[in-house]
This record gives C-alpha cells, structure tokens and sequence, in this order.
C-alpha cells in the first residue's frame, strides 16, 4: 500500500510516542479528519496492539445537526466495535459566565471532557485529527492576530497528554485516505460559511490562493513550523538556563544581571515571564509594555527605581540584581498579643506597654481593658486623619501616593485595626484619634528585615 492510503507518517509518530499495547483516546466529531483517525486506529493501531476509545463531544450550537453527529459516531463505533464515550455542554452559558468568545468556551469544555474520559478509561494519551492543512490555518491566524515565535510555530504535535498524530499529513492526503477505505462523515454546516469563523475565511478563501501561489503552500508552511519549533525549543532551554539561577523566597525572586546579560536578546521575555512564574503571580495581564520596562529597569545603572506591576508585584534593582516582589499571600488580620513577637509578612511586630525602638505609640484606653488590636493588610477605602492632613482624613491609597509609596508596596504594609477601626498604618503614622496622651501609651515595636543583606 501507498502512503496515501496508510498514512505512514502517523504511524511512525504513535510508534515513537506510545508504548506498544497501550490504550488511545480518539477524539471523534464525524467529519472526514476524525473518521480517518478512528479507522487507522481501529485498523492499524489493533494490529500492532493499541486498543482505542472513541469520545464525542456535543457543544449543543447547531440543535438537530449536532444530535445527528453524535448519534452517526456512536453507530460508527457499534459497527465497529469500539467503546464510545459521548459527553455535552451548554458553550453558550459558559462562553457568557466566562466572558469568552464560542470557540473558546467550546474548546474549553471540549478538552475538560476529553481529559476526564482519558482518565476515568485509562487511556494513555488523546488522539486528535488535526491535520497539515489546520497547522498551515494557525499559523496564519496567529500571525495576522499578532504572535511571538510559538504562535508561528503552529499546532504542537503533542503537549499535555494530546497528539495529533495526522500533523505532517495534509487534507487532500486524508480525503485519499478516506476514499480507498470507503470511509462515510458528516459535514458541519457551518463550514461552508466563510463569515461564521474567521478559520473559515482562511480555508475557504485564503488558502487557496496560497496553493494558486505554490501547490506546495502547506507542505513548506509546515517545514517551516518545524523549523520554528525547533528555534522556540531553543530559545526555552536558554530561557530555562538562567531562570534555574534565579533566587526564590516566599514573596520574591531575583536573578543576576550578569545572567540576564547571557540571555539571547529574543529569549529575554520568556526569562522575564519566568519570574513570574516563579514568584507564584503567573503570567495573566503581563504583557509587553511590563516586560518592556523590566528590560528598562534591568539596564539601569544606580538609583533605586522601582516599577508597578501587574498583580500586585513590583519590580526593583537590588546591587547587580533584578527582583520581583509580591505581597504574601498569607497576609491576613492576626491578634496582637502583648508581649508576644508576631511575623506579619517582612515585619516582627511585638505589642509593648513601653515605647523602646522604632515603632508605634497609641493612646491607652481611660477605662478598665484595652480595646484589642489586630494586624493586617490595608482594607480598600480605609482612611487616615493625621496630623499634616491638618483634620482631614485621606484614604491610605492617597497618603501612600503622596509619599511615593506606589499601590504594590501599600499592599504589605501592616496595618493596624483597634475593634474593627484603622488606628494606624505604618509607616504612615498614627490616627489622631489613637494619638497617646504624654507618655502612657502602648507602643508596636516594628522590625522590618532587611533583605538586601541576603542577596
């Protein structure tokens, strides 16, 4: 037999990938790719010893249609004798509840079924149709949407327990496929429609001027994602080189600028990305102006700039160190005990009858008990009367900004609440309302460690 009607390619892919006798997961929707799948699973994959499960997925968009689809997989796999697991989910009312578009949420729910029914049958891997043509599509879609180097690399042909076995061949090759073995499908209708996705403008009007070009348009595109993902591995091993130098605390990170220095210019985002990661904030909402500035900020040379970044993190030179910071998220309102040190984020806080050090002084109460005091993070809104603000209160926000302090830092300074009331923030200063009359008072000795000494 030819290649066109055996598919060599995808077998020599599932050969290197799985371990003979093991147990695949196809995803079937019952157009022409994944039929083709299904078959050469059921076929070749038997012979050499895999056994495979079918799973369809019912996205509940195109009613009757969408019934009709399920219903022709699961005659297919009785006929066949294969195991079949068939799951649905309401796209629409996730896609709303998510603020995500159709094929977002659908894509989304799709994979959430597909790696539970991997699981629940014990299949080693799920297998997807994806195809030469579909890597050809991505990368055009990423590029005119704007992408880095991964986007343009395409379809990977597996990451997170899926491969795509079928990605070096091309559409015409699966319809040849489809023909020797007398394979039927069904058509979505909607993939006739070149305004209902904007994949489908691509395929149905784009791709075919491409191959008026160069009949070998998608043959050379997926040589060159290839190649692209060759460089993209490249550059992650860079980026993984000096991210493995990096320092790593409860609430930051730093890593050398002599590192960063070594850093290939175009792997530098994915080391500043790291950092991220690596400080526990993850990579949501960082985007190129942040990294941008990081790179500013690690070219700095003295000064004590500091930047504000996206969840809650502030970024720093430290000596010939870059360093992230983040605000613990263990940060919370805790009891003062009198006599007793208490860690609150960088600080050692003990509640004294004396003054003795740096600190606080607030006023005792005339009347038998003090009102207790606890510590914890600013509260939003919270506002200080203090002396310069003249008997005016100012919300902590606006008295942090006036002193340079910017929101990152605000979010870990101890604050400190006498029955549910702010009495003072440091290092602010105190309520004139919990002012100390003379020199009676309770005072909240604050040490606040100093990390550049551990760098």
């Amino acid at each position: 037999m030819t290649r066109t009607s055996e598919l060599e390619p995808a077998g020599t892919v599932l050969l290197r990938v799985l371990p003979a006798g093991s147990r695949a997961l196809c995803a079937v929707s019952g157009g022409l790719d994944s039929m083709c799948l299904l078959h050469f699973m059921s076929t070749w994959g038997r012979e050499r010893g895999f056994s495979v499960t079918a799973a369809h997925f019912n996205h509940q968009l195109r009613g009757a249609e969408a019934d009709r689809d399920e219903s022709f997989v699961r005659d297919v796999c009785r006929r066949w004798e294969i195991p079949f697991a068939a799951g649905r989910g309401d796209v629409r009312a996730e896609a709303e509840r998510e603020g995500l578009s159709p094929e977002e949420a659908a894509r989304k729910l799709r994979y959430a079924f597909l790696k539970d029914t991997a699981a629940r049958t014990g299949c080693a891997r799920i297998l997807t149709a994806h195809h030469a043509d579909d890597n050809a599509e991505t990368m055009l879609l990423n590029l005119v949407r704007g992408t880095g180097l991964r986007g343009l690399a395409g379809i990977p042909q597996e990451r997170d327990g899926v491969l795509r076995p079928f990605l070096e061949l091309s559409r015409r090759e699966l319809e040849a496929y489809a023909a020797a073995h007398g394979l039927s499908h069904v058509e979505d209708g909607t993939n006739a429609d070149p305004e209902a996705a904007a994949r489908n403008l691509l395929r149905l009007r784009v791709m075919p001027l491409l191959r008026e070009i160069n009949p070998r348009a998608v043959e050379h595109m997926s040589a060159a994602a290839e190649i692209l993902r060759a460089a993209d591995s490249g550059m992650d091993q860079a980026a993984q080189e000096a991210l493995s130098r990096a320092f790593v605390q409860p609430g930051r990170v730093t890593v050398s600028l002599d590192d960063l220095a070594r850093v290939p210019e175009a792997a530098l985002p994915r080391v500043l990305l790291g950092l991220f990661d690596l400080l526990g904030a993850g990579r949501k909402d960082v985007g190129a102006v942040h990294l941008e500035a990081l790179r500013r900020l690690s070219e700095t040379r003295g000064g004590s700039a500091r930047i504000s970044l996206p969840h809650g993190v502030t970024g720093c030179l430290e000596g010939r160190r870059l360093c992230l910071e983040r605000p613990p998220r263990e940060l919370r309102e805790l009891p003062l005990e009198p006599g007793v040190p208490l860690r609150w984020g960088a600080y050692t806080l003990t509640l004294l009858a004396e003054r003795s050090g740096e600190g606080l002084a607030l006023r005792k109460k005339p009347e038998a008990g003090e009102d207790a005091l606890c510590v914890g993070p600013v509260r939003p809104q919270d506002r200080l009367t203090l002396p310069e603000t003249r008997g005016g209160a100012r919300t902590v926000k606006r008295l942090c900004l006036d002193r340079g302090i910017s929101l990152s830092q605000r979010d870990s300074l101890p604050a400190f609440y006498a029955e549910g009331r702010l009495a003072a923030v440091w290092p602010l200063g105190v309520d004139t309302q919990f002012l100390p009359e003379g020199e009676a008072c309770r005072f909240i000795q604050i040490i606040k460690e100093d990390r550049g000494e551990r760098l």
